[in-house]
């Protein structure tokens, strides 16, 4: 199982968000290629190495281009998202973002959700802050995102409404639920932006989280305070306890009499891009002694709404069952090794501590024999005795 650790001690806003993602691994040159999937003009991100108080991490500024006075409805964010070319699970997401937002901005003002302005919210940068969250945490392909006590600031900000204490009323509500504390620095150190993306993403807030970390990260912020380092730390890692192995999933089937099998295919490439975790194929006898197949899906519960969008519309099915379970995972990890055919990607996987298998990536082996021509089970098999080799078989 894969943890996302927010550690919120000074804060969180979109922008050290971005920052701390792309200091955990994510491309920039990926993020940027995904985000202009949005079509949407006037932007650009800056992406530079930067520190606070000694320690350094990644700085990212989004810039508009050009002078926009748009002031958007939930209606016009939902066009911009739902006509870009992003696959469906970060669509989802992102819009779940928004709507974290649009549900607390009507409550605060006490108006119907189709009548609320995006004010800062609705810029270009905070667009491609809250699309570029969810475009990095689909790829990170994490299981939980754990999220600590969120520093919210202290002291007024101004916005549209004017001067208005910190945390915003918006803020504010977003933030309900979650653990905050507040006043442990002068200023406004956690957005709606930044409070929506943990409120949207956040899976469980204990304190005594026992986490084996494999990699820190740090999102600098755009402020120097000579008190507290204006920084977002992520954390990326593994439950430390054998406990924690599991966790629940959901499993989406459905049995189909009536379908073109060839569209199988092309719907399960689909649903895998869009967040599957398993599509498979079941022969079953349905009645009247008709053959069907049942097609199943399993998947995390953020992504089945838009996984079930895709087999609606692309399978004849008019029903889907949804199965809540708990899964239960090995540990798994990635190790780069040399091999004749260059570096090699292993897979290990690992019950309570202890390694049980490690094989070679099959991508990696068929991307071999493409580029080689040999044959891809020679290409494996020859791979396996590598790892024999250097004692790092199952």
């Amino acid at each position: 199982m894969k943890i996302l650790s927010y550690d919120c001690f000074s804060g969180i806003s979109g922008d050290m968000n971005l920052g701390a993602m792309i200091d955990l691994g994510i491309s920039k040159t990926f993020l940027v290629d995904e985000l202009k999937k949005l079509n949407l003009p006037g932007w650009e991100l800056e992406a530079i190495a930067d520190q606070r108080h000694g320690i350094k991490g990644t700085k990212v500024t989004v810039r508009q281009t050009r002078q926009e006075h748009a002031h958007r409805h939930l209606e016009d964010i939902e066009k911009i998202i739902g006509n870009s070319t992003l696959d469906n699970a970060t669509k989802d997401l992102a819009l779940k973002i928004f709507m974290k937002i649009a549900v607390a901005e009507a409550a605060v003002h006490g108006i119907p959700l189709d009548h609320v302005h995006f004010h800062e919210v609705g810029a270009v940068d905070s667009i491609i802050d809250i699309v570029g969250a969810a475009i990095c945490f689909i790829a990170l392909k994490v299981d939980r995102v754990h999220v600590s006590a969120v520093e919210l600031g202290g002291g007024f900000v101004n916005c549209d409404h004017g001067k208005l204490p910190v945390p915003a009323p918006a803020t504010a509500e977003i933030i309900r639920g979650l653990p905050a504390k507040k006043g442990g620095v002068g200023f406004e150190a956690t957005t709606p932006t930044g409070a929506a993306i943990l409120a949207t993403l956040a899976t469980d807030f204990n304190q005594d989280l026992h986490l084996k970390i494999e990699k820190t990260a740090y999102g600098v912020g755009q402020k120097d305070n000579p008190d507290v380092p204006n920084l977002l730390r992520v954390f990326l890692g593994e439950p430390a306890g054998i406990a924690e192995t599991g966790h629940d999933a959901l499993k989406l089937e459905c049995n189909i009499d009536d379908m073109n099998p060839e569209f199988f295919d092309y719907i399960s490439e689909k649903l895998f891009k869009s967040g599957a975790s398993d599509v498979f194929l079941s022969n079953i006898i349905m009645k009247k002694g008709r053959p069907a197949i049942e097609l199943n899906v399993i998947c995390e519960k953020e992504f089945a709404d838009s996984l079930k969008e895709i087999i609606f519309t692309e399978s004849t099915t008019i029903g889907i069952r949804t199965l809540p379970f708990k899964k239960d995972t090995l540990t798994r990890k990635f190790e780069t090794i040399p091999s004749p055919f260059g570096n090699v990607t292993l897979k290990k996987s690992f019950y309570k501590g202890k390694e049980v298998s490690c094989k070679p990536e099959y991508d990696e082996c068929k991307r071999i024999a493409s580029e080689t021509g040999i044959p891809v089970k020679e290409v494996y098999n020859d791979l396996l005795q590598v790892l024999a080799s250097n004692k790092l078989s199952p």
